[in-house]
């Protein structure tokens, strides 16, 4: 299993930035798939998931009204646009892939089994 993210780079704040995650060794539909970031001295956040089953969506608060995550299972890839982006976004973002079938989606990095290296994502101000 491999999920590998691009997209990322450096914006001015205010800009906006589309990230990609392209799985391969597994079929992501029927999967609770997210997107993580980390910033340098700060713990893991959970930014956004969407459910495979009902495409439930959850969002940080962080995050809401700005990001927008989505997926198209025939593609196998996860997406998420990055909008109004703040200093404070800067982060190594990555996505996860839950894998346990059809579990809802829950903002714990606990249920998500298979992790993408990261994209670094940089906003100055």
């Amino acid at each position: 299993v491999q999920l590998v993210e691009s997209g990322g780079g450096l914006v001015q704040a205010g800009g906006s930035l589309g990230l990609t995650c392209v799985a391969s060794g597994f079929t992501i539909e029927g999967y609770t798939m997210a997107w993580f970031r980390q910033a340098p001295g700060k713990e893991r956040e959970a930014i956004s998931c969407i459910s495979s089953r009902d495409g439930t969506l959850h969002y940080a608060d962080s995050v809401k009204g700005r990001f927008t995550i989505s997926r198209d299972n025939a593609k196998n890839t996860l997406y998420l646009q990055m909008n109004s982006l703040k200093p404070e976004d800067t982060a190594v973002y990555h996505c996860a892939a839950d894998g346990i079938l059809f579990r809802q989606c829950v903002l714990d990095p606990g249920r998500f089994d298979y992790w993408g290296q990261g994209a670094q994502v940089t906003v100055s101000s």
